[in-house]
């Protein structure tokens, strides 16, 4: 049995597909380098005395997230969210590497 041709509107709809999987691809990319880079913080922190903890910071983040929300016209109350669950992980992983809690 011969499998059909897809129509040209579902070729459009796996060409926007395949974009956005490559889009993906690239976010988990930043995610995880985002991720080293908080690990070299938190040696950074651990060799020097610095607290985990710098609260000022997630302010930064967050309204650095609200700025470009508003520049480029992206929710800014999901940029909150999204940064929310990024440093809720990234303090997580600080954690470990400076030894303030178990690995599970």
């Amino acid at each position: 049995m011969a499998t059909r041709e897809p129509s040209p509107q579902e070729r459009q709809l796996e060409d926007l597909r395949g974009e956005l999987d490559a889009l993906d691809e690239r976010l988990l990319e930043v995610v995880r380098e985002r991720i080293e880079v908080c690990v070299r913080i938190a040696r950074h922190k651990s060799a020097h005395g610095v607290p985990m903890m710098q609260p000022h910071r997630i302010g930064i983040v967050h309204e650095r997230a609200a700025r470009y929300g508003e520049r480029h016209g992206v929710d800014q109350e999901f940029l909150r969210r999204l940064y929310d669950v990024i440093i809720e992980e990234t303090c997580r992983v600080e954690d470990l590497v400076m030894g303030n809690t178990p690995a599970h």
